[in-house]
């Protein structure tokens, strides 16, 4: 009777377990990475007897949690590449709708500016088409400003949202520790604790949301993690720490540190997965090219306005003054280079831009070692030749070129020797949005005349037509003294060939003023045809390249004149050609390539700008769409095998009840089985 009886019990203390077993479950069906548990039996050791081995009942041996290593690997890294794609996407979303708005790109503000320029050319006399030339070069610059802050705002955001992501980074860790520990001492005893593994399961998938981790088990049932690449995050019941801080080069760049003990170690550049990779993938790949392509553009329409209004003569019959501020100014000079804080010298140098046109949109560093200056665009990695290599006199200035023999468009001013170490993070670009100004605010002093023109003698007896006459080459600065000298005039008469030609040729003759040289001494030319004469004129310390068109049929002593256009008040030549600016390939030009026009327009540079962001916007929703379902099919790949199902549980109730009622009943057997033993005695 007792053996029968404690078949009973055991079925019955079986039975009562896993009914506690599907009650866990079914109370847990919301938690979150909770794992299906299963409880496991097996029959006791049997007993021998004379006709055999006699079964003595069943046993708990285990609590067996569903679950799949290789199905938690795959969501937590799944889970990893969403969140950065997310990361990334919700950024560039933003930027996107910035740069390509109607109402807040740049686009729009450049057309109504050149719109402006055309409309003062029809009439460049006209005072309030001038005026309406200064007020939309300030609506341009202003945007350009505007575009730039709302940019340097996200990147702000970027920087708190770093900080935040790594104080949840570092308080998960700290709790995967305390799980690990918890883990290494409930598993002493040789069971599993499973709600601790689902736990710090959970926690481990939590901390892949926000950053990237490798995931190796230890023989104690703890787990290390690393970031990076191998970077301790959590070892056993021991944890490291990820910071975010100003950068050591731009401290308005937050970096990552990983922090372990007493030593710390820069690894922003090793993190890849979850929303602290999407940032950082985002701000390298976007958000920085954008701000510096951003930044060309405005030094471009700066340089080129600028350097085509000093070419001309204003209404009071004086060279041209700037529109927009002067971007070479010491203050901007001295922004453009930052010190990297790590520096023991305090030298601070100036950067100049010497050619905006082949301005690069990637920023650079320059190292010294003590005797020799290295320097390496960012962008790619491609090393620059630096020169002069070792200078050894100072104040000393480096120019740039790649491997092609490139320039790069920008000097350095170092006004003393660095310390051996010393690094330098330079950025010629990133603060040409953020610093353009427009300046000037009388329209009288716009400069929309050329300062030379030619004409025809009233006396001549041919028909010859004489064209207005270009400066090809540009004067920094132009010298008005020099252009005066002109006043009188250059004369050009015609002398035909003796004995005639046929086609009937000739040359022109110069006089000249005192004080002015021509080269060469005669031009010439065929009657009938049109003839292109270059020559030229050097007055004072100033060489004028000239280029004009000669037409028609001139007849012997024939004369022209080119002089100083002192009263040019409705001359337009110059504000044509500053329109013409528009569509003037001038943004990204190849230097070493000749004869061929490289480069982009103001607008076309723009809209590559644009294109280029919007492109990656568009995979970037493609990823996104991409990588949510494959975290879909991953979560549900896991819930599968480890989710609660709610009618499967309750079929397990009534299968375990009806178990345990059964074991309940052997028991009710085995005792009346003993009181009719026990009776038949009385």
């Amino acid at each position: 009777m007792a053996d029968l009886l404690n078949i009973g019990l055991s079925g019955l203390a079986a039975n009562k377990t896993a009914l506690s077993v599907t009650g866990h479950n079914i109370s847990n069906v919301n938690t979150p990475g909770f794992s299906r548990q299963d409880s496991v039996q097996a029959t006791r050791q049997p007993q021998f007897s004379g006709a055999g081995y006699v079964g003595s009942g069943t046993t708990l041996v285990d609590i067996r949690r569903s679950y799949s290593e290789f199905l938690s690997t795959q969501l937590r890294s799944s889970t990893a590449l969403s969140s950065d794609v997310n990361a990334y996407r919700s950024q560039i979303e933003q930027l996107d709708s910035l740069l390509a708005g109607t109402t807040t790109g740049i686009t729009p503000s450049l057309q109504k500016f050149f719109s402006s320029l055309q409309t003062a050319a029809e009439d460049p006399s006209n005072i309030p088409a001038r005026q309406l030339v200064l007020s939309e070069a300030e609506g341009l610059a202003r945007r350009f400003n505007t575009v730039s802050d709302r940019i340097g705002e996200q990147n702000s955001f970027i920087n708190k949202q770093m900080t935040a992501v790594t104080d949840q980074v570092n308080r998960l860790t700290t709790s995967i520790a305390s799980y690990n520990n918890s883990i290494a001492v409930a598993a002493s005893n040789g069971q599993q604790p499973n709600d601790l593994l689902d736990a710090r399961e959970e926690a481990i998938r939590q901390l892949s949301t926000y950053v990237g981790v490798t995931v190796v088990p230890q023989g104690d049932g703890s787990v290390n993690l690393f970031v990076g690449t191998g970077q301790p995050l959590v070892v056993g019941a021991t944890t490291s720490r990820l910071e975010a801080v100003p950068g050591q080069g731009d401290p308005s760049r937050f970096e990552v540190n990983f922090i372990s003990g007493g030593s710390s170690q820069g690894i922003t550049s090793l993190i890849s997965g979850g929303e602290l990779g999407g940032l950082i993938r985002y701000r390298a790949e976007s958000l920085d090219p954008t701000l510096n392509a951003l930044g060309r553009l405005a030094l471009a329409v700066s340089d080129q306005v600028n350097t085509q209004l000093g070419q001309g003569l204003d209404l009071k019959g004086q060279v041209g003054s700037a529109l927009f501020g002067d971007f070479n100014a010491a203050q901007s000079a001295a922004l453009r280079v930052l010190a990297y804080s790590t520096n023991t010298g305090n030298v601070q140098p100036a950067l100049n831009i010497t050619a905006s046109s082949v301005l690069t949109t990637s920023d650079y560093r320059l190292e010294y070692d003590g005797a020799n200056y290295t320097a390496r665009r960012l962008s790619d990695g491609a090393a620059m030749t630096v020169a002069p290599p070792s200078p050894f006199v100072y104040p000393q200035t480096l120019s740039f070129t790649d491997a092609a023999g490139r320039d790069q468009g920008f000097e350095l001013v170092l006004g003393s020797a660095p310390v051996a170490g010393d690094r330098f993070l330079m950025q010629p670009t990133r603060r040409g949005a953020s610093d353009i100004t427009a300046v000037l605010d009388q329209a009288d002093q716009l400069a929309f005349a050329a300062p030379v023109r030619a004409e025809a003698a009233l006396q001549n007896r041919g028909n010859a037509r004489i064209g207005q006459p270009e400066i090809s080459n540009v004067q920094s600065p132009m010298v008005l003294a020099d252009l005066q000298a002109l006043s009188p005039p250059v004369t050009l008469s015609y002398a035909a060939a003796s004995p005639a030609t046929n086609p009937p040729t000739g040359q022109l003759n110069f006089t000249l003023p005192p004080g002015v040289t021509v080269s060469p001494a005669s031009l010439a030319v065929t009657s009938g045809q049109s003839n292109q004469p270059s020559y030229t004129i050097t007055s004072g310390g100033s060489s004028f390249d000239i280029v004009q068109t000669f037409s028609g049929r001139p007849e012997n002593g024939d004369s022209f004149t080119l002089g100083f256009n002192s009263n040019g008040v409705s001359d337009n030549r110059n504000a044509l050609k500053l329109a013409d600016l528009q569509s003037k390939q001038t943004v990204g030009v190849d230097p070493n390539i000749t004869g061929i026009a490289t480069g982009a327009s103001f607008t076309d540079g723009y809209g590559d700008l644009v294109e280029r962001v919007g492109t990656l916007t568009a995979q970037a929703r493609q990823d996104s769409e991409a990588t949510g379902a494959i975290l879909k099919q991953a979560t549900d790949n896991r819930d599968g095998l480890s989710g609660v199902n709610l009618d499967e549980e309750a079929a397990n109730l009534i299968r375990f009840e009806q178990y345990y009622n059964a074991s309940a009943q052997i028991i009710q057997v085995a005792r009346s089985l003993f009181d009719t033993l026990i009776n038949s005695f009385r």
